[in-house]
């Protein structure tokens, strides 16, 4: 009996010693390959889109991982990734690192660990113009997002009467907007502006944003659960990103007066509380 329990003690802490190397290790992983793994967007624009130049995915989130590669002395590989699949590639290995448009909460935090704020939005809609002025405008209406979002459980819970259509991505709702098939679009203000950015002219008229929000979005780099070795690097290089004023040069770049999604900064990168 004494045998078994120092065995299955012995077996606990060696399982433990294994998570904790397997959880901070990424930060030796990545020097040692070369390489920083990323999952992002490839067709959310401004975060991350393909160039129609270049065919490169390009963006918000691109500039901040390639100043995170550049610090590391590293490549990037991107590798697209959708709402409901960005976790499970992270879990699995397949990714170092998620950035792509990722809303921080509680619950996600239980399964992952997240960087330090790196942008703020809050959600709200596209919709026809002049159709829409209070949550009211929008019950019972057909409503379209992307699945596994914090959009699709946030407009659940703000109009309990909507019917939810969850896409596989936001464009894709977009276009059943353009199609007659939802009333609105749900997610955050700046993938929105950015939807319409990348919209032609004459149907980029048609819709608007109306000032009707439900929810607040900080945005965080998502990596796996207990890496602390790596998440205190990214979390040091934020800082220093917003101290040397990088941060802001990103943030004008993609959401600057002269972009095609202008938006407000209203946020500075800062340690969590």
């Amino acid at each position: 009996m004494k045998k078994l329990a120092t065995l299955c003690m012995i077996m606990a802490l060696v399982a433990i010693t294994a998570h904790s190397a397997l959880a901070g290790d990424t930060l030796a992983d990545v020097k040692k390959k070369g390489v920083l793994v990323v999952g992002c967007k490839d067709s959310l624009a401004p975060f991350g889109y393909i160039d129609e130049k270049t065919r490169q995915i390009v963006g918000y989130d691109i500039d901040f991982v390639n100043a995170i590669a550049k610090k590391l002395g590293v490549k990037v590989e991107l590798k697209p990734v959708t709402s409901a699949t960005r976790m499970p590639q992270l879990q699995e290995g397949h990714i170092d690192i998620i950035a792509a448009t990722m809303t921080k909460n509680a619950e996600r935090a239980k399964v992952i660990d997240f960087s330090h704020t790196y942008f703020f939005t809050g959600q709200k809609f596209i919709t026809k113009k002049g159709g829409v002025k209070s949550l009211k405008d929008l019950e019972g209406k057909k409503i379209g997002t992307a699945k596994g979002s914090t959009s699709e459980q946030n407009v659940k819970k703000a109009i309990p009467s909507a019917n939810v259509l969850s896409f596989d991505d936001y464009p894709p709702a977009f276009l059943a907007l353009q199609q007659g098939k939802v009333a609105a679009v749900t997610t955050d203000e700046a993938i929105l502006a950015g939807i319409l950015g990348k919209a032609p002219k004459n149907i980029r008229g048609k819709y608007e944003i109306p000032n009707v929000q439900i929810s607040d979005e900080p945005y965080g780099l998502g990596m796996r659960k207990d890496d602390k070795n790596f998440v205190d690097f990214v979390n040091k290089t934020l800082l220093e990103m917003e101290k040397s004023g990088e941060a802001k040069k990103i943030f004008d770049k993609w959401f600057g007066p002269k972009s095609e999604a202008p938006l407000k900064r209203s946020f500075k990168i800062t340690a969590d509380k």
